[in-house]
């Protein structure tokens, strides 16, 4: 009888850390998720999961003041008329640790798509990176309360 319960306890206790370590994991995924001001401030990026576990952000706002409203930089001619709200800007990534590797950014400004890596700093803005080879150029995007 004693082993028996031995042999529970040690299962439910393992179980118990398993438990713990993909609520972590989910924590930390969802910890990106949500609205996020651009470093410019001219526009605001749903984050959300469009594949299982894997994040993308669509523009949700932009400035009409301080940015264009439209995609005008798109090298498609028949995309430069679509409205920028809507549009998928971070798609295609994988969670590595605590980053977000292997995707992609469109940068509306220029209308080019770049490799891109995702992560929350510390003091919990969102790194944003966009990649040609090596060189990269660093955005922190601030949260914004729906």
């Amino acid at each position: 009888m004693k082993r028996h319960f031995m042999k529970h306890a040690a299962l439910l206790t393992a179980f118990g850390l398993a438990a713990g370590s993909l609520s972590a994991n989910a924590e930390e995924a969802s910890s990106i998720l949500g609205s996020w001001k651009t470093d410019s401030g001219s526009a605001i990026v749903d984050i959300s999961f469009c594949e299982p576990n894997s994040p993308c952000g669509e523009i949700t706002w932009v400035d009409p003041n301080g940015a264009s409203v439209v995609d005008r930089n798109n090298p498609d001619d028949s995309l430069k008329t679509r409205p920028l709200v809507g549009v998928m800007m971070l798609w295609g990534f994988e969670a590595k640790g605590d980053k977000w590797k292997g995707g992609k950014i469109y940068n509306p400004k220029d209308g080019k798509t770049y490799k891109s890596k995702i992560s929350l700093n510390d003091d919990g803005r969102l790194k944003v990176k966009g990649c040609v080879g090596p060189i990269c150029k660093t955005q922190l995007w601030t949260r914004v309360e729906p």
